[in-house]
């Protein structure tokens, strides 16, 4: 049985799970940011958890292609009071920040895990997750940032990149006492990574991270489903429903969706095959 120590939670992955995204951005690229709308946010987050979600992911700062850093109070005043309003819903809760401040503030108001796409790699964002003994942390690959992170990405072999980048990250992890039972590593589907880099990181998904690693995969809504699909992002919800659900098949133990009870039939569809 695969276990991860969660903060207030000890999360079993021995079934994949769902991890519902609630924006507070006011940037979103799939048109979703809630920025000044606490109580919708909320709310949001709630239905998700009626929906079937496992663990809510809440995020004030874009990272989509292009976009520009947020300040820090501004990012504060917007998250906080969504993660002291969903505190009490049952499931973790999970910060997406860069910032080290960020984190320690969100991990002091009730944050369980911390999903961080540049690894751990600011100055201090290691110590605040270290001093906070049970929190998770989810640690993504991303080339470059994500003003320039999309120009003209570059790899000679991507799959074998991204995990010898993600194998360095967990290792500065384990130097500052983080525990492997807290790690998530996420291979970062479309930052600094083309179509063709993408799909082979899907395809070798196992190759990504050791055995007893659990692997997030985010492809909900992504420009590479528009490519292949050549559909708005407001209409990807089945194309994304389709990637969580190849995710899984190859070992994907989490998988990060905007549209969580689509993800949940399609992954209960697949489940249901595979014990028949």
């Amino acid at each position: 049985m695969k276990l991860l120590r969660c903060g207030r939670f000890v999360v079993d992955l021995t079934r994949p799970k769902i991890m519902g995204i609630v924006n507070v951005t006011d940037d979103s690229f799939s048109g979703d940011g809630l920025r000044g709308r606490t109580a919708v946010a909320i709310a949001q987050g709630l239905r998700m958890v009626e929906e079937g979600a496992d663990i809510l992911d809440i995020g004030a700062e874009s990272s989509r292609p292009g976009a520009a850093p947020v300040p820090l109070e501004q990012e504060l005043e917007r998250v906080l009071p969504v993660i002291e309003g969903l505190r009490a819903c049952g499931v973790p809760l999970s910060i997406d920040t860069i910032k080290p401040a960020v984190m320690s503030a969100a991990l002091a108001a009730g944050a369980d895990m911390i999903n961080d796409i540049a690894a751990l790699r600011a100055p201090g964002a290691l110590d605040a997750v270290a001093a906070n003994a049970n929190a998770a942390i989810c640690l993504m690959h991303m080339q470059n940032d994500p003003a320039t992170m999309q120009a003209d990405p570059h790899y000679d072999d991507v799959v074998a990149e991204v995990a010898d980048f993600l194998a360095q990250r967990v290792a500065a992890c384990e130097a500052v006492g983080i525990s492997r039972d807290r790690v998530v590593v996420d291979p970062g589907f479309g930052f600094g990574k083309s179509l063709e880099h993408n799909l082979a990181l899907l395809r070798q998904l196992g190759r990504v991270a050791g055995p007893d690693l659990p692997v997030l995969v985010g492809l909900s809504r992504k420009s590479m489903l528009g490519q292949i699909t050549g559909r708005p992002v407001a209409e990807r919800a089945l194309a994304s429903a389709a990637a969580a659900m190849l995710a899984v098949q190859r070992g994907a133990a989490m998988v990060r969706v905007h549209d969580v009870a689509a993800t949940r039939d399609a992954l209960g569809v697949l489940a249901a095959i595979g014990e028949s």
